[in-house]
């Protein structure tokens, strides 16, 4: 086939879209336009340097629900590229894939720039041409093909044209897309960690407990998983998860709002009054200060008999009840106060962005405007922390290559 396809994005997903449509339709001239002088820079960030690629989840229903927005929407587009195919399809071009105990996956180089270079490799392949620092002003239609404005003097001719720009946090980001005839879901952040000012437990930080249970207070959103304490409160997996379920909720909260935390993930606060008995008992004569029977680490342990008044010289078997009763209200449900928010590294992610039911999931092209096709996170899409957001992209950028390639 001959044309010209525009991506605009110079991400994950558009460039998975144009290295994909690219080599199946050799006829075809690829233009990626990325707006900053910098190319798949999430991908280069993620991981901590290491680029989570994808998820070991292979079961599409199970992998869907990974999804606080785009839960229907994606369990169709992973019917057609999932996890397996991203595998495939890395594994294929030399960049073997490898799972961590957790399901997250990376390149076995643990280095995400061998995924960058996989990628700008394909591009070469193909021919793929790439403008850098090149921002698009506006996009007009011309009859069923498309002029993309990057200056006053300066337009990309496309017969078809893919959005791939990412989350924009502001909503007036988006009126360039609104101007197509497109509606977006307002965007809030997505993937942040909670704020504690001046609270005493931010003196723990760089301290993690494998398995806590954070809930927010006043609201169903509660999660199990590693909690970090850090310099500003709190982070790890489980509060990020929050915060992507809760991204709207705790948006509407202004970012103020107050979190229980269990600390023995085992127990409930019953369950633990239970089985102090038995704790007094095996630990009668030792230190309570010395010996925590629960594998805490000992500065949270310390910290946690402060706040209960309890000292560290006290032998188990002298435990006041009152004291007693207050450090397992502590280590089950340990009140804190969330004053602000903080963004996740740079693994900047938005929910909202264009309207799902104005995309078709089995192509990505609009509902809309024949021809405009929509993938990655501009769509109102987005996923858990642990490499759900890539699969998204992965996805999206293929189903769209796909269809641009082979047209109906």
């Amino acid at each position: 086939m001959s044309g010209k396809l525009v991506v605009i994005g110079g991400g994950a997903a558009g460039f998975f879209c144009a290295v994909n449509a690219a080599r199946q339709a050799p006829g075809l001239q690829v233009t990626i336009i990325e707006k900053s002088n910098k190319l798949l820079s999430k991908v280069k960030v993620s991981g901590g340097g290491r680029c989570n690629t994808t998820h070991a989840c292979f079961d599409i229903a199970e992998l869907s629900r990974k999804y606080p927005r785009g839960q229907h929407f994606v369990k169709k587009t992973f019917h057609w590229f999932n996890p397996t195919h991203t595998i495939e399809w890395f594994a294929v071009r030399g960049v073997p894939l490898k799972t961590e105990a957790d399901g997250r996956m990376f390149p076995v180089t643990d280095n995400s720039q061998t995924i960058i270079d996989c990628l700008l490799k394909e591009a070469g392949r193909y021919q793929v041409d790439i403008r850098m620092q090149c921002e698009v002003k506006r996009i007009e239609r011309n009859g069923s093909a498309f002029r993309v404005h990057v200056s006053e003097e300066e337009a990309y001719e496309a017969d078809y044209l893919l959005i791939a720009t990412g989350g924009y946090p502001k909503s007036a980001m988006f009126d360039w897309l609104r101007a197509t005839g497109h509606s977006v879901e307002e965007p809030v952040p997505s993937l942040f960690t909670f704020n504690m000012p001046g609270h005493a437990i931010t003196q723990l930080m760089g301290l993690s407990v494998e398995k806590a249970t954070v809930k927010v207070n006043g609201t169903k959103l509660v999660e199990q998983g590693p909690l970090l304490i850090t310099h500003w409160g709190m982070s790890g997996p489980v509060v990020l998860r929050l915060s992507a379920w809760g991204a709207r909720q705790l948006a509407a909260l202004g970012y103020q709002f107050s979190i229980t935390v269990n600390w023995l993930s085992d127990y409930n606060e019953q369950s633990l009054r239970e089985a102090w008995q038995s704790l007094r008992e095996q630990y009668a004569a030792q230190k309570i200060g010395n010996k925590n029977p629960f594998g805490l680490p000992a500065r949270l342990w310390t910290y946690l008999l402060q706040q209960a008044g309890i000292g560290e010289q006290l032998r188990w078997s002298d435990l006041p009840s009152k004291e007693q009763n207050q450090l397992i209200r502590q280590l089950t449900a340990q009140e804190f106060v969330v004053n602000g928010k903080t963004t996740f590294k740079d693994e900047f992610v938005t929910c909202g962005g264009i309207r799902l039911s104005e995309i078709d999931p089995n192509t990505m092209q609009s509902r809309i405007v024949p021809h405009l096709y929509f993938a990655g996170e501009v769509m109102d899409v987005d996923g858990i922390t642990g490499g759900f957001n890539f699969q998204h992209a992965w996805t999206s950028g293929w189903l769209a290559a796909q269809s641009i390639a082979s047209p109906a």
